[in-house]
């Protein structure tokens, strides 16, 4: 049910329009459907007049807003057309009085909006202050019953919190079709002169009520208000998309995008838009260098101090006050100024009438936007206010026009698909094509899963060795370091003050360390967090109030606890940072030697970091699309892949000895003779292979880097050795072959074995080649080392 007392509030404020709720203009046009041909259609109305037929307050209107609650269910039900269940989930609707807080009936989507948004939340229109309320309605009665044609559009938004009391912005959209103004007794007859004075005086509030009194004119009827969440548009405002910086790659099309916007803003067919920036070290503007984008205030030349390039008043207005400054006539401002540099460097250039508006963030001037017209008074302080409310979205759309213009493919891909490899872009280009022709003949678009037939995986990875153990190992010597901390101030405590709690504590954190002396089970950790939290850190609080000394002692101890993670964090930074440093590092090698792999022939690559680096690869005919693929170039991306391997094994053990925690590596390469299929899953926002079979290679990935040899307890991968999965003869003799050649070239020992392995889930008949790598120490050296013999050397 609408909590009508929550969401029917009436501003109480003065207004030119009454607003009386009625539903004459919806019944009358129930009353013609009655007597459609259409019987479904005739039968409907016969309903809806019928159920409004006991309420003639209905059609007669009504301001007594207790009326609403009593007839909720008729209105709800008479409004049932306008409100269709089917896009009740969907719609962000209202029926309501124009710029007012009252609504008459909801959809459901909204409804819960405002339920989100909590009890303590009233509805309210962002930035409607009476005065710009009364005159905003005074505009509407002068446009629909007197007949003038007067511009004071501007974008109405709701600004309502989430369940999680995050602000959504919802734009407001009226239909009107249900309204009907008519003039009370209050009402006046305006001359011409009467509506330029209004114009000349559009702030003068007193004169507005002069014109048009308040309480002269009924508004009878309801609109639809229609909102949509625009949160994503306002966000990006506020991600300093003012930085004009940013468009000095601009093309062709920038400026002139941006001056047919101002142009349906404004009005005036022959605006021209400008940008200079501002340097506040050196007090002065300079020119905004990109094709086509130039600076009125400046009239040519690249940079001038601004005490110089404004008059006082523009000054003040931009660069202090960070408000708009407008010139209407700029050839009396001219004379008033005798031949002021501004108005002189304007009337210059033919100018008539200017605005200059600031860009600043947070307070900050960054630059100034130009508007300009050769006709006088056509920019003004008037019109300058539409300025208030749009220039945030304005400037955010002049920031994105260069993608967004100049390649609608970019932004569709990035919409459905996220980042895509450069390989396979053009596939995405090609479909994302076919949805914007879609779009703009009207259908209703889909961004269509994009899969890739026939071809060749290849996968590798370099893991952290006992990963897991060594995170615990730094933990459980974090936690025992902690606790030991934490007893020797609880024993000065109690040395201080014998009191039973501080021993029973004492106890307590005797237990938690015998507990974890051995084996840190995975509980162990939390459950200590909260002990210390809930209870070490209150006891700790109390004694640094009573006592200097161990004020010092629990100081000194909370200087070694992370903001972050509120306890000791130096073996496990030291951990983290281990692993963070290993996977820079490999990842830098493989992204590097892929702009040369990428050369070789295009392929699809894919590179995540967990505990060490892995990838994936994909080569075939369907990927390169205008290139004719042959076996020999996944032959030599094989080579490849096992040679950067290599090199990245290599540049790991130079790397061991300056990290915090000596972690070992282990590397593997699986190799997949049968060709597949992959699909890009737009929920996943990546690609996967396609189809039942294919998910075969899938399993294999996910479990060969713990599995054993067959017969043993032995683990497949193993520091200082390549392990190479396969499971066909000739992928055996073929990477033999490579590595013949790799051993060479100084890559590998003699120390070659071919083991097989033992049956996984599903999968079975693998084998692996293992060969030793064979390390050198700095790229200057010539000596070679076993990874036995580069411990040894490492250690020594």
């Amino acid at each position: 049910m609408l909590d009508q007392d929550k969401m029917v509030k009436a501003r109480g404020e003065e207004t030119p329009l009454v607003q009386v709720i009625c539903f004459s203009k919806l019944l009358e046009h129930y009353d013609a459907m009655v007597n459609s041909e259409d019987e479904i259609r005739a039968t409907k109305a016969k309903l809806i007049l019928k159920a409004a037929a006991p309420y003639p307050e209905l059609r007669e209107g009504f301001t007594d807003l207790s009326l609403l609650k009593k007839n909720q269910e008729t209105i709800q039900y008479i409004l049932q057309d306008t409100f269709p269940d089917m896009l009740g989930s969907n719609e962000i609707k209202a029926a309501s009085l124009p710029f007012e807080n009252i609504i008459l009936n909801a959809s459901p989507r909204f409804k819960k909006i405002i339920a989100d948004a909590g009890d303590d939340f009233n509805l309210e229109i962002r930035d409607n202050p009476e005065k710009l309320n009364y005159i905003m309605t005074c505009t509407v009665i002068l446009n629909f019953y007197y007949g003038y044609h007067l511009d004071f559009k501007r974008p109405l938004f709701y600004d309502i919190p989430d369940k999680n009391g995050i602000i959504r912005n919802y734009r407001i959209l009226y239909n009107a079709d249900f309204m009907d103004i008519v003039p009370t007794e209050h009402a006046k007859e305006l001359s011409q002169q009467d509506v330029d004075e209004l114009l000349e005086r559009f702030d003068d509030l007193e004169l507005w009520k002069e014109k048009i009194p308040p309480n002269s004119f009924l508004s009878k009827g309801f609109v639809i208000s229609n909102m949509f969440d625009v949160t994503a548009e306002q966000s990006i405002s506020e991600i300093k998309s003012n930085l004009i910086d940013n468009n000095k790659r601009g093309n062709e099309n920038f400026v002139q995008n941006l001056q047919d916007t101002f142009k349906s803003l404004f009005n005036v067919a022959d605006v021209k838009v400008g940008f200079v920036n501002y340097n506040p070290k050196e007090n002065q503007f300079e020119r905004v260098f990109g094709i086509n984008i130039e600076s009125f205030i400046l009239n040519g030349v690249d940079v001038e101090k601004c005490t110089e390039a404004l008059c006082k008043a523009s000054f003040d207005k931009l660069l202090n006050q960070k408000t708009f400054f407008s010139i209407a006539d700029v050839d009396m401002y001219h004379k008033l100024t005798k031949g002021n540099r501004l108005f002189a460097a304007l009337k210059e250039q033919g100018i008539k009438s200017a605005i200059m508006a600031p860009i600043a963030d947070k307070g900050n001037l960054l630059g100034v936007l130009e508007l300009v017209s050769e006709k006088r008074n056509a920019l003004n302080s008037v019109n300058a206010t539409k300025l208030s409310d749009v220039m945030p979205y304005i400037v955010s759309a002049v920031m994105r026009s260069k993608s967004e213009e100049a390649n609608m493919v970019d932004v569709v891909i990035q919409h459905e698909c996220t980042s895509v490899h450069s390989s396979v872009y053009w596939r995405f280009k090609q479909e994302a094509k076919r949805f914007i022709a879609d779009d703009l003949q009207g259908l209703q678009p889909v961004f269509r899963e994009i899969a890739f037939k026939d071809v060749y995986p290849l996968y590798g990875q370099i893991d952290i060795k006992d990963s897991s153990q060594a995170r615990n190992t730094a933990i459980q010597r974090d936690l025992l370091i902690q606790l030991s901390e934490i007893n020797d101030i609880l024993a000065e405590a109690l040395a201080k003050k014998k009191l039973p709690i501080y021993e029973e504590l004492m106890f307590r954190v005797d237990n938690h360390i015998n507990e974890i002396k051995e084996v840190l089970d995975s509980t162990s950790e939390q459950v200590i967090f909260d002990f210390v939290l809930n209870e070490i850190d209150p006891v700790f609080n109390h004694l640094k109030k009573k006592d200097k000394e161990l004020y010092k002692m629990i100081m000194t101890y909370e200087t070694h606890i992370d903001g972050a993670t509120h306890s000791y964090y130096d073996h496990r930074r030291n951990y983290d940072e281990s692993v963070m440093l290993i996977n820079k590092k490999l990842a830098a090698i493989i992204d590097k030697k892929q702009v040369d792999a990428q050369n070789m022939f295009p392929h699809f690559f894919e590179r995540y970091k967990t505990d060490g680096v892995e990838h994936n690869m994909y080569i075939g005919d369907s990927i390169v699309g205008d290139r004719d693929f042959d076996p020999i170039y996944l032959n030599n991306l094989r080579l490849w892949q096992l040679q950067v391997m290599c090199e990245m094994e290599n540049s790991y053990y130079n790397l061991k000895p300056k990290l915090p925690v000596q972690l070992d590596v282990a590397s593997m390469i699986l190799v997949y003779n049968t060709s597949l299929s992959i699909r890009f899953r737009m929920d996943e926002k990546r690609f996967d292979v396609d189809g039942t079979y294919n998910a075969r290679y899938e399993v294999i990935k996910k479990r060969i880097d713990k599995s054993y040899i067959k017969g043993t307890n032995e683990r497949l991968t193993q520091k200082g050795k390549l392990s190479i999965v396969y499971s066909q003869k000739k992928d055996e003799l073929e990477y033999l072959r490579y590595i013949k050649f790799l051993k060479a070239k100084g890559y590998f020992t003699n120390n070659i074995e071919i083991v097989e392995l033992e049956g996984l889930q599903g999968v079975s008949g693998l084998k692996a080649i293992r060969v030793e790598f064979l390390y050198t120490k700095g790229k200057e050296s010539e000596r070679t080392y076993t990874f036995d013999d580069l411990m040894e050397e490492i250690n020594s």
